[in-house]
């Protein structure tokens, strides 16, 4: 069940195999996993798990559809805003909120795997917010979001920040029927995780490189990163910011101005 700054425990959808782990791993959910060189002598990959995720993923992209027709109907621009954990996500929407809301109409839907923490920050700039836990789950799908749009309600010609859960992987994958994927990636993460990650940012429209105010701190070459991302994704367009400092944040919220524009 999902209520504003309550949870949805259920996952909401038939997930062929666990997810017990919140931290960024390196499975794919598109194809058969890989086996492991101690267990290929026994037993061959499983077709059925093949089925299984394709199943899996074409259920979730009918949702996302519907869930497209529905913010398409009303007018509101929905972004999926994924990153590794720790990268500023949750900073960035308060700054953001704080920022635009006397301008543009914004709610959040929050997900997580457990507690109310992100939630209660959001609330307490005064924004709409739904908390969805995921539990074991290491992403938001179709239907989390439908469910959670029914309690948030958000209104026409409104801007909708679903905040995926913390992961560089899952996310990517599972489509919600949002209008745009932004990736926010921090400088104290490594130049080279779009090499390491690549579904994440092939998937993204636009990826924000965030905290830029700690570059005198980290070993991090900005444009060494900007040229793997543009190398997995030449369309990517990609945005320098600092959500504590305010660094070019706007530009970012001129990418939002025209993106909700296009939107109504």
């Amino acid at each position: 069940m999902v209520t504003d700054l309550g949870s949805a425990r259920e996952h909401g959808h038939d997930h062929p195999h666990d997810h017990d782990h919140p931290h960024d791993h390196d499975h794919d959910h598109g194809r058969p996993h890989e086996q492991r060189p101690e267990a290929a002598v026994t037993h061959q990959p499983s077709t059925r798990l093949v089925d299984l995720e394709l199943e899996v993923l074409a259920k979730n992209d009918l949702l996302a559809a519907r869930n497209r027709g529905w913010f398409e109907g009303r007018g509101i621009l929905a972004l999926n805003l994924m990153s590794s954990p720790g990268a500023g996500k949750t900073s960035l929407l308060e700054r953001t909120i704080r920022d635009l809301s006397s301008e543009l109409a914004l709610s959040v839907i929050e997900g997580d795997q457990e507690t109310l923490l992100d939630a209660e920050r959001i609330r307490a700039t005064g924004c709409r917010v739904v908390q969805i836990n995921t539990g074991s789950g290491c992403h938001l799908d179709a239907d989390m979001l439908a469910r959670g749009l029914r309690s948030l309600d958000p209104p026409a010609q409104s801007v909708v920040f679903i905040e995926n859960v913390g992961n560089l992987v899952c996310p990517a994958l599972f489509d919600l029927g949002e209008h745009s994927k932004v990736v926010i990636m921090s400088v104290t993460e490594g130049d080279d995780k779009p090499l390491k990650y690549p579904h994440m940012f092939r998937a993204a429209d636009v990826l924000l490189l965030n905290k830029l105010d700690l570059l005198p701190y980290v070993n991090f070459d900005v444009e060494r990163c900007i040229g793997y991302a543009r190398q997995i994704n030449p369309d990517l367009e990609v945005l320098t910011v600092s959500a504590t400092r305010g660094d070019e944040l706007e530009r970012w919220y001129d990418w939002l101005r025209q993106r909700v524009t296009a939107a109504v």
